[in-house]
């Protein structure tokens, strides 16, 4: 999951220049301690019962305050040679019938081999007994870390489980964009209980998957992808392909910078030939970083958090989220820090937790109802923005006029617009009774504008297209 063993703080506001703090209080409430923590859910048809897997192979269930035993795999489970150990489990949408769940773990017999197994629990938890294989074992005997480790039921009813690139350093083993290869991957299971089925690669190009999920309410596909030395990355692909044959890149690429670029199939490759991430950001050049991926918030009592995909990072512990509307210009950090911060999760009713590795796990909580079956957020109408200039080219060092127009126009007069040359903000515009508002920035050199809406009680935040303007130099007579 990380690179470096010292946890040293990253700058508190990432890549970002704009590190606006939340709108509403978010808080963190303890429901429990666990021996090292690495995941929690809940069953899909009670909420209220939530399970906590550790790390060493232990899954316990935790109810109205009591926490007991549901499974015990520790004689199976590889742990915890650096990043090895019991992973995340995904309990089956028919839980509460068939008792059916799996595991993603790291193997004792074969040490570090990745393991997508099932097991089946009754009345009293789920015995070792009930332990299969669902796929064969993906052989991860080289290197203990990048083993990904997230197991996710899809939208379209399928497992989705991540595997890492086999470890070590620049994709030495060259899994990442290798077809053939089951590492460095996001592979799609229809498990069979008539004996091991095949698990069909995905998504390629991945390093460290090591936390993905997807969007409750609209299906879309997020991956919270751990970068090497450059770029942690946010990954994306929206619903219905949900990242179906998608190349995120790695190593060819790390982020939108260039990668190691030594597995063969990198060979003449540029940008455009991947999926670039829609959220990155910078190592710092002297510690450690690791993206935790997490959800978009779509559970009750998460204020003006709703619909904003909330993330963090192993080494500094914040909280943060942004829009996925306009991911880099709307990030920020939710003013809650959780030590160790190792996962997220999210119940049967969208409520999100926060795992520390240390023990605690936390519910995260806004300033409403956090009942499930309360209200939740107002769904907000779309927005739009438009930009258009006076002109394209403009002479050097002189004023350009920038207009920005905003639609629906009901109720928006004296709405606030911004402009911005790349991350930097340009300024602040009310909106005018037809709803426009207009720049004249000085242009000295090819600038690139983009103009933001932030949202309001009845309309979602916008982010235009982007207009760029090129200076022209007077002709001499």
């Amino acid at each position: 999951m990380i690179r470096a063993a010292g946890k040293l703080a990253i700058a508190a506001c990432l890549l970002l220049a704009l590190c606006a703090g939340s709108a509403q209080a978010l808080t963190a409430q303890r429901v429990g301690s666990f021996d090292q923590p690495i995941y929690v859910t809940s069953a899909p048809a009670n909420p209220e019962k939530l399970f906590v897997v550790e790390r060493e192979g232990v899954i316990v269930a935790l109810e109205n305050g009591e926490v007991k035993p549901f499974a015990d795999i520790r004689q199976e489970v590889s742990c915890c040679d650096s990043e090895r150990g019991l992973l995340s489990i995904a309990l089956s949408p028919d839980f509460a019938q068939s008792g059916r769940f799996y595991l993603f773990y790291t193997g004792e017999k074969e040490p570090g081999e990745l393991h997508v197994a099932e097991m089946t629990a009754g009345v009293g938890g789920a015995p070792t007994s009930t332990l299969r294989d669902v796929i064969p074992p993906i052989p991860h005997s080289e290197n203990a870390n990048h083993n990904g480790g997230q197991l996710q039921f899809g939208p379209d009813g399928a497992l989705y489980a991540s595997t890492g690139d086999g470890g070590g350093g620049n994709d030495e083993l060259h899994n990442s964009q290798d077809p053939s290869s089951q590492l460095g991957k996001l592979l799609r299971v229809v498990p069979s209980s008539a004996g091991l089925t095949s698990a069909a690669v995905w998504s390629r190009g991945l390093r460290n998957p090591f936390r993905f999920s997807f969007d409750r309410q609209t299906g879309d596909l997020w991956i919270g992808d751990v970068g090497q030395d450059k770029r942690e990355e946010v990954d994306f692909a929206a619903a219905p392909g949900i990242g179906q044959g998608a190349n995120f890149g790695w190593n060819c690429f790390e982020g939108t910078e260039p990668g190691p670029a030594d597995d063969p199939e990198c060979a003449g490759t540029t940008l455009a030939d991947f999926v670039p991430p829609v959220f990155e950001y910078e190592n710092p050049s002297d510690g450690c970083a690791a993206v935790i991926g997490g959800y978009v918030a779509r559970g009750p009592g998460l204020g003006d958090l709703f619909g904003r995909y909330v993330y963090g990072d192993l080494c500094v512990g914040d909280v943060r989220s942004f829009s996925p509307s306009a991911p880099a210009l709307t990030d920020r950090y939710e003013g809650v820090h959780i030590g160790s911060l190792n996962s997220f999760g999210e119940d049967s009713c969208g409520r999100l937790y926060a795992v520390s590795g240390d023990g605690p796990v936390y519910r995260l909580l806004g300033s409403g109802d956090a009942a499930c079956g309360s209200a939740t957020a107002v769904t907000l109408s779309p927005s739009f923005v438009k930009v258009r200039a006076a002109s394209r080219k403009v002479k050097r060092k002189r004023r350009a006029l920038i207009s920005a127009f905003v639609s629906p126009c009901n109720g928006r007069q004296g709405g606030r617009v911004t402009l911005w040359h790349g991350r930097r903000n340009l300024g602040t515009r009310s909106l005018d009774r037809v709803c426009s508002a207009r720049f004249r920035p000085r242009i000295k050199r090819r600038s690139t504008f983009r103009v933001t809406v932030k949202a309001d009680q009845a309309f979602a935040g916008a982010i235009s297209r982007r207009l760029t303007i090129r200076p022209v130099r007077r002709h001499k007579r």
